[in-house]
C-alpha cells in the first residue's frame, strides 16, 4: 500500500503477504525483544521464535485491516479488478479541500 487513510486515500487494498508497518520485522524484533534475545541461551533460536511471533500477531495486512486502515485484503489475481471497480467510483467523485493557510502533510 502507498497511500493511507490518514492523508485521504479513498481505498486501500493488500494483498495477504503484505506488511504494513513503519519498520521490518526483523528490525522490530531486534529492537523490542533485544535484552530477551541477548539473555537466552540460544539467542537465533530466540530471536527467530520471536520474529515468528511478531509477523503472525503484526506484520500482516488483517490488523489493520481490523482498524479499518485497510478497506479489503484482497488475493493478487483479484486486483485489476478491484482497481477497476474503484476507480470507476471515483470517476465522479468532486473533492473539496478544507480552507487552510498552511499545510503540514504527515510524514
Amino acid at each position: 500500500m502507498m497511500n493511507s487513510k490518514h492523508i485521504r486515500g479513498d481505498f486501500n487494498f493488500a494483498w495477504p503477504t503484505a506488511e504494513i508497518a513503519v519498520m521490518g520485522p526483523q528490525g522490530a524484533v531486534e529492537i523490542i525483544f533485544k535484552k530477551e534475545i541477548q539473555a537466552a541461551e540460544n539467542q537465533e533460536e530466540k530471536l527467530n521464535q520471536k520474529l515468528s511471533e511478531y509477523i503472525e500477531k503484526f506484520a500482516n495486512p488483517y490488523v489493520a485491516a481490523e482498524y479499518g486502515f485497510v478497506d479489503d485484503v484482497i488475493k493478487p489475481s483479484e486486483t485489476r479488478l478491484k482497481l477497476i471497480n474503484a476507480f470507476q467510483l471515483l470517476k465522479t467523485k468532486v473533492d473539496s479541500n478544507p480552507k487552510k493557510k498552511h499545510c503540514n502533510i504527515p510524514l
